[in-house]
């Protein structure tokens, strides 16, 4: 199984032990989000060591050492990338499971459990054509200001979601534009959903136009813009033009 199959594999499987989680309907809410999180980072955590003993590892939900810092690949997970949506019942969360090779995001599966779908980087979709007003994901509970700017600049219409993957991968599947991020976030919220928008032939960067560098010391790495190449300049123009 190379790489692209594990992630996607991993991820699919991470995401189905968390709906037999969710129905078991002993749980609710914060309790559900906690028992989640943990059961899919066990899941996670053990069969990675398994099967790529000698990667580096990077999870939200293990205590970070600084081994992986001394690896050229390193596997960057988060297990629940939305508890709150996840413990609500609802569909807008994510299994995240990437691979930076270098600090580069290279391999990556965006697991959507509530939508019985998987998004990798070895099978890309067919992104749609843009719509003539776009749509800019946002945060449902807290929009980042700067993305309700750039979509007043660009008459654009905000599409409130839960969590980071499922907005990364609204892209790909059409549902959204834009993707602007600044509220704040760390590298399991988008290594892999970066590594499956590059795949799809999309931008991903920084809200300042530099490039997205995984595996470093302090994994905090607080903004992402992920759109179609052809917006990416223009809406880092008027990110730019907001400061």
């Amino acid at each position: 199984m190379n790489d692209a199959e594990l992630a996607a594999h991993l991820a699919n499987v991470a995401g189905k032990i968390l709906l037999e989680v969710r129905a078991s309907g002993v749980l609710e809410e914060k309790a559900l989000g906690k028992a989640g999180d943990e059961t899919a980072n066990q899941f996670l955590i053990h069969a990675l060591r398994a099967q790529r003993p000698d990667d580096g590892l990077l999870s939200e939900e293990s205590k970070d050492t600084d081994e992986r810092l001394s690896k050229s690949r390193v596997w960057i997970i988060d297990p629940v990338d939305g508890t709150r949506e996840y413990g609500e019942g609802r569909s807008d969360w994510a299994v995240h499971v990437g691979l930076a090779i270098d600090g580069v995001p290279t391999i990556g599966a965006v697991a959507l459990p509530g939508l019985d779908q998987v998004l990798c980087t070895d099978a890309p979709l067919s992104v749609p054509a843009a719509p003539e007003t776009l749509r800019l994901v946002v945060s449902r509970t807290r929009p980042a200001k700067e993305a309700t700017a750039v979509a007043e600049k660009l008459g654009g219409q905000l599409v409130p979601m839960g969590s980071a993957g499922a907005k990364a991968m609204s892209i790909p599947r059409g549902e959204a534009d834009v993707y602007l991020h600044s509220g704040g976030q760390y590298e399991w919220d988008s290594c892999a959903p970066a590594a499956v928008a590059l795949a799809h032939g999309l931008h991903a960067s920084r809200i300042d136009g530099s490039a997205l560098t995984y595996n470093q010391k302090d994994p905090y790495l607080p903004d992402l813009l992920i759109c179609r190449k052809e917006h990416a300049e223009h809406i880092l123009s008027h990110v730019a033009a907001l400061d």
